[in-house]
């Protein structure tokens, strides 16, 4: 067999294994959205808006902290995971599985520290009805950082159900069942017990997805003695650090800063909105959950038409299922809110306007992952930059005169100008067309 047939045999078993993976991540992932779509809904109905706003704020501001925490690691563990068993550099590969977690929990326990003295000096000179709540949370900062580590390790060992199960399936599960013998016994449920329920569960899928993943780690690697780069690891983790903070300025502050300018049952009936929108992403989350390994592995082999080849073929995987969610949502925009109760009606126009900018997200593909993935995140920093600021700006200036349809604009603005930008990048520096009018136009794009 010539080395020709070899190696289009090698991009068909490649195809063929990320379409196997793609079936089991799309089976995780409409569970584990159904289940946290589900929760939402429940808890809504069982604490009322304001309760639900207030225990919303609390999850979206640990979330926003856990991202510094994080140091930017998660995503550099993804990216250099798969580079160092491509290079059988097993003392790196070792030392930056043991050096991450250890960074990560001092960085949070540090960060952790100066949020709460900041709470509590803040709400001694102005009482704010939020300080309790984010007291009780702050255990979730540490929490969402190892988890978010831990997440992003088993994806870079190719193990997507240990990396998602735990967070999207047992978690939400936990969470709803706690919650319902909860509300057995009290009257009502408030956001501080769901709170307190939140963290002891993220802490049993983080203890329970460390001690799998360690033992994988002892398995699969060569064992050797770990060399601790920490100087580069931590030069590349800061810039993906600011990229990770990025998005999750996206998602987070438009429903952090409706809590805190107009009120937490406004943030309530939008986040209702925000969640309902993520439906419009899943399939390209599906698909960034099997494929960001993939995009290292090709990219360092030097293997650009396999890439192009994979990039073209999940950008048509993409395409045709996130335009049918996107209409039905558009189409069905009000039976949908009514689940989580008949004032959540309110975030109508809301949610039209987030699918709009999550349906532009989707169809760009996975423009972030193959700036990251092969090593090129210092080109996308301006991107990244412009974009949290603009967000940030565009939703002090719009919530105010809008209200929760501003927050929405604002933030839909700034994903379609994000996920454009990023696209003219990934064609000028990696030379990978993830457009899908190249997916679809272009001979051979699609072919085995």
């Amino acid at each position: 067999m010539t080395n020709l047939a070899l190696s289009q045999n090698q991009k068909t078993i490649q195809i063929d294994l990320l379409a196997k993976e793609t079936t089991i991540a799309l089976i995780i992932k409409i569970i584990g959205l159904s289940l946290t779509y589900l929760l939402q809904i429940f808890l809504a109905k069982w604490m009322g808006r304001t309760e639900y706003g207030i225990y919303e704020f609390v999850m979206s501001c640990s979330l926003l902290l856990a991202i510094p925490a994080g140091l930017g690691l998660p995503h550099t563990v993804l990216r250099l995971i798969p580079e160092y068993r491509v290079k059988q550099d097993w003392q790196r590969l070792h030392g930056v599985m043991r050096g991450s977690w250890l960074l990560t929990v001092l960085a949070s326990l540090g960060l952790v520290a100066i949020a709460i003295a900041s709470i509590m000096i803040i709400n001694h000179f102005h009482h704010f009805i939020y300080a309790t709540p984010l007291l009780f949370g702050m255990g979730l900062v540490l929490l969402q950082a190892l988890q978010s580590l831990q997440e992003e390790t088993a994806r870079a060992m190719e193990d997507i159900p240990l990396a998602f199960i735990p967070s999207q399936i047992i978690f939400p599960l936990l969470v709803l069942g706690s919650g319902f013998l909860l509300l057995q016994t009290h009257e009502d449920l408030t956001s501080l017990p769901m709170i307190e329920i939140a963290t002891f569960m993220f802490l049993i899928i983080v203890g329970f997805q460390l001690g799998i993943l360690w033992q994988k780690s002892k398995q699969e690697f060569v064992p050797n003695k770990p060399i601790y780069d920490y100087r580069e690891w931590l030069g590349i983790a800061l810039v993906l650090l600011i990229q990770q903070a990025s998005s999750g300025i996206l998602s987070q502050t438009d429903t952090v800063m409706i809590g805190s300018l107009i009120g937490p049952e406004s943030a309530g009936i939008y986040n209702a909105a925000v969640k309902t929108s993520l439906w419009t992403s899943f399939v390209l989350q599906i698909v960034n959950m099997v494929a960001a390994p993939m995009f290292t592995t090709l990219y360092t082999q030097g293997d650009m038409a396999g890439l192009q080849k994979v990039v073209s073929r999940v950008t048509i995987w993409i395409f045709y299922p996130t335009i049918a969610i996107a209409l039905c949502l558009i189409t069905f925009t009000q039976p949908i809110l009514s689940l989580f109760g008949s004032g959540f009606i309110a975030a109508n126009w809301s949610l039209k306007v987030l699918v709009f900018g999550q349906l532009i997200n989707a169809l760009c593909g996975s423009v972030g992952y193959l700036m990251i993935m092969t090593g090129h995140q210092n080109q996308s920093f301006r991107v990244i930059f412009c974009s949290a600021l603009l967000n940030v700006v565009l939703n002090a200036i719009l919530i105010p005169i809008l209200g929760i349809v501003g927050a929405a604009i604002a933030t839909s603005f700034t994903m379609i100008v994000w996920n454009v930008w990023l696209s003219v990048l990934v064609v000028k520096y990696i030379g990978v067309r993830p457009s899908i009018l190249y997916s679809f136009f272009e001979p051979g794009s699609q072919g085995n």
